[in-house]
């Protein structure tokens, strides 16, 4: 079996995001004259709010098994070193997953998700690469899924889940879950969300990037959570010397402003469950428009994208001169005048037809705008809001009609 060993850089990134709360901004502001730099770890005031975070939603955590970083990437960079082993992922799974593993050595392997979510590996492929790999002298120690996940913007049914993680464990897996996502699903009382860590507190360690739902991609910050374990003293030891040794420590102000927002005031709660709201309603108006077409996605159930498939499709785009997602990307980024990440970005092979769609530009182009869809009670409704949807159709309506891509009479393409 061949892992992978090279991928393509990721896509550029969406803009800055939402408006950040004034709360927010002014908690910033009253730590920007701090001169001394954050504890290795985060300050026992950070690491306090992150425990009343996961305790309020069912983990019971002690502070001093929490670990904060600035942002996703370098916690994770600093878990999987920390690991060892072979690493598992998911196909499609987050685009900085597996260069981190490269990053630090790791071999990666992707284990295909089941046909009813993404963000979770098939439990009888999961199962069958574990072997697969060990047959071929690998060291499989860790298994990174996402419980709310990017790309697919799905949720994993919580007896799935269960079965992955009973299956990850009997094979000796440290299961690493990232739940950034968990806090944006769109309908919070008809979507039954757990952790793994409720399943087998021993055996995970759980990572919330907080610009996933709480703090402005310009303020990175991220918390861990580790096992009440001899093995997760261990770990988090070994995290925590990682991160010291590259100085990887939240800013004062990014580290009191994620303070603020885990302790869940009032505003945060409003402005995240309006915000889920919000990219649901677009989330739900793309799904429509992409499988209108013809596409096939999975009904986005959180996050802020989708990922659609235009492999049924293939006649007619090749007609085109598209043939893969590479391809695919460069005309949709081009037709949509923003990012639209191929599928081979997330761990797909580039022969596919895939992409990944933010809800984010939907909302608006600006603060005013995107404020306003956050207060609709129907978003779709809003002018602006009903313009970028009409042109989101019209890119994929245009561009999956039959017939060869029209020229101009210079033979340049046109739109």
């Amino acid at each position: 079996m061949q892992r992978e060993l090279t991928a393509p850089a990721p896509a550029a990134p969406d803009d800055g995001g939402l408006p950040v709360l004034p709360e927010l901004a002014a908690r910033f502001a009253e730590a920007a004259g701090r001169t001394a730099p954050e504890p290795v770890g985060g300050a026992p005031a950070l690491r306090a709010a992150a425990r009343g975070y996961w305790e309020r939603r069912g983990l019971w955590t002690d502070p001093e098994h929490v670990v904060a970083a600035p942002g996703g990437q370098p916690l994770l960079l600093a878990l999987l070193a920390a690991v060892g082993g072979d690493v598992l992922l998911t196909r499609p799974s987050a685009a900085w997953y597996a260069p981190l593993a490269r990053l630090v050595g790791r071999p990666a392997y992707h284990v295909p998700v089941p046909a009813e979510c993404g963000g979770v590996p098939d439990p009888f492929a999961l199962l069958e690469t574990v072997r697969r790999v060990r047959a071929e002298d690998g060291e499989p120690r860790a298994l990174l899924l996402s419980v709310a996940d990017d790309p697919t913007g799905t949720t994993a049914p919580p007896e799935l889940l269960h079965e992955v993680c009973e299956a990850a464990v009997a094979e000796g897996l440290l299961i690493l879950s990232d739940e950034t996502w968990r806090d944006t699903v769109h309908h919070p009382h008809g979507t039954v969300l757990l952790s793994p860590a409720e399943m087998c507190p021993e055996d995970v360690v759980v990572l919330t990037d907080l610009a996933g739902a709480f703090t402005p991609p310009g303020w990175p910050a991220a918390v861990a959570r580790f096992p009440a374990t001899e093995r997760g003293v261990e770990l988090r030891e070994r995290v925590l010397s990682t991160l010291n040794a590259a100085r990887a420590v939240p800013l004062p102000p990014v580290a009191a402003a994620a303070a603020h927002a885990l302790d869940e005031p009032e505003p945060v709660r409003e402005r995240t469950a309006a915000a889920a709201r919000a990219h649901g309603a677009v989330a739900a108006a793309a799904y429509r428009a992409l499988t209108a077409v013809g596409a096939l996605c999975r009904p986005p159930q959180a996050g802020r994208q989708l990922y659609a498939d235009l492999d049924e499709l293939r006649g007619g785009l090749a007609a085109r001169g598209i043939t893969d997602s590479v391809e695919l990307e460069r005309e949709l980024t081009r037709r949509l005048g923003r990012p639209v990440p191929g599928g081979h970005r997330f761990g797909d092979a580039p022969h596919t037809l895939r992409v990944r769609l933010s809800t984010l530009p939907l909302l608006g182009t600006g603060d005013q705008e995107r404020l306003a869809a956050l207060a609709a009670a129907d978003p779709l409704r809003l002018p602006h809001v009903a313009e970028t949807l009409t042109a989101f159709e019209t890119a994929f309506r245009e561009l999956t009609r039959t017939g060869p891509r029209p020229t101009g009479t210079e033979g340049s393409p046109l739109p």
